[in-house]
């Protein structure tokens, strides 16, 4: 969950981003768009596969990308780099979430009278 709100707001991110780079007069309107919607419909799609084997390793790829998008729009160096580490703790504290609710739901389970 951490996680997939932390992509939808990279979607907002690289929209905005997307048109500052189109003030670039060597950039076409159809490059910056093409670029920004593959990455735009890249965090929505991960959003449905972090859970996956290899989603989280993706969004890492993900971010980088991100931060290297400053190299067209020199403000995604620092909003990239914020963004990884917002994706850094989205899954450290994402990953602990999980465990607790795993612990109580075996606790409640095991403490729960039969029902038979």
């Amino acid at each position: 969950m951490l996680c997939a709100s932390t992509l939808i707001s990279e979607f907002l991110v690289i929209g905005f981003a997307g048109l500052v780079a189109m003030k670039d007069p060597d950039l076409s309107v159809g490059t910056v768009w093409t670029v920004s919607g593959v990455a735009m419909f890249l965090c929505v799609a991960l959003c449905g596969v972090v859970t996956r084997p290899g989603g989280i390793a993706f969004g890492w790829a993900l971010q980088i990308a991100l931060i290297a998008s400053g190299l067209v729009v020199p403000s995604m160096f620092f909003l990239g780099a914020i963004f990884a580490a917002l994706w850094w703790a989205s899954v450290h504290y994402g990953r602990k979430i999980d465990e607790a609710k795993a612990r109580f739901a075996a606790q409640a389970e095991a403490t729960a009278p039969d029902a038979a």
